[in-house]
């Protein structure tokens, strides 16, 4: 890679995180510049105009091109390397773990942690708030499903850590900031200790 990488994030973001996570292990260099999606500095026409029309951040400045969307990124940040399977299975499974992560974890432990952490309940809509329980049980119901998958396994896919286990990290290591009973599930427990003891990994707060 010639060209600048400027990766536009907010740091509380665990979509943002699982980029530079991803750079660590692989020793890329990132520029980053920060917004504050509280004060809403995603949705200024400035913003809209130049970064990304949908207003959402993570996004990275590949010289002058702009990749939105966090698993797309880290899959180009780590094309041709050790956290892609060449298996032609094991990539496609590696790519399931990754549409599991933005359906089922991301919009359950992500969202009520972004709710219950930055936002605070008392400033949440009634229909924000309608919504807790059930996030919660499919949270919890995401979270029982990769204990049973990791029952017997060190990584999601394969003999190695891939990008599905970086992707599934970065929400579920902070899921119980929402509430989230993530170290009841032994297997999660486990699977995120070997995580975090990878050589090269980097936390969210570093």
């Amino acid at each position: 890679m010639t060209a600048t990488l400027t990766l536009h994030q907010y740091a509380q973001s665990a979509n943002c995180y699982k980029i530079w996570l991803t750079a660590a292990h692989l020793g890329i260099a990132l520029d980053r510049r920060e917004y504050d999606i509280l004060k809403g500095e995603t949705r200024t026409p400035e913003f809209l105009a130049n970064v990304n029309s949908n207003g959402r951040i993570p996004v990275l400045q590949v010289g002058d091109r702009f990749l939105p969307e966090s698993n797309a990124i880290i899959t180009y940040l780590a094309h041709g390397s050790r956290l892609i399977p060449t298996d032609r299975f094991d990539h496609a499974d590696m790519l399931h773990w990754m549409f599991f992560e933005q359906y089922h974890v991301e919009p359950n432990l992500g969202t009520v942690r972004f709710w219950r952490r930055f936002v605070g309940e008392g400033a949440l809509t009634e229909f924000q708030r309608a919504q807790i329980p059930a996030k919660l049980a499919a949270g919890e119901a995401a979270l029982a499903l990769m204990d049973e998958h990791l029952a017997g396994r060190d990584w999601f896919v394969g003999q190695g850590m891939t990008l599905a286990d970086i992707a599934l990290y970065a929400y579920t290591h902070v899921g119980e900031d929402g509430g989230f009973a993530v170290r009841s599930h032994p297997n999660v427990a486990a699977w995120l200790a070997r995580v975090a003891a990878e050589p090269g990994h980097v936390g969210m707060n570093d």
